[in-house]
């Protein structure tokens, strides 16, 4: 994010952006999990997470370290994954990126002090 956004000069997104960008993301899983019984990332079982969401050397070694330091449980550990998944197909990424992993790391961390979990 450019400070620019933070601070309200940059341009926000509309809603039909966003509902565009949620679509396409979508599309995007409903053709990578063809032919699995599986439409959505929120649906892909552990057992298959590493095939459709690798990691590079990395995401692996950032994800090391947070399932380390937070103490992660390996159902944590994956939904994080699959999380990182989602926002990577939402900026239309086929790769997830450390940027991804790390937006996802800090959305179970909001999860952890809002929630108690």
């Amino acid at each position: 994010m450019e400070y620019r956004e933070l601070s309200g000069n940059g341009g926000n997104e509309d809603s039909a952006c966003i509902r565009g960008r949620v679509e396409a993301a979508q599309k995007i899983q409903k053709e990578r999990y063809q032919g699995t019984g599986w439409q959505f990332n929120s649906q892909l079982p552990s057992s298959a997470v590493a095939r459709f969401c690798p990691l590079e050397s990395g995401g692996t070694r950032l994800m090391e370290t947070a399932f380390e330091k937070m103490g992660l449980s390996v159902r944590a550990y994956h939904r994080i994954i699959k999380v990182a998944r989602t926002i990577a197909d939402l900026e239309g990424t086929e790769q997830i990126q450390r940027e991804h992993l790390l937006e996802a790391v800090g959305y179970r961390s909001l999860d952890r002090k809002f929630w108690g979990r």
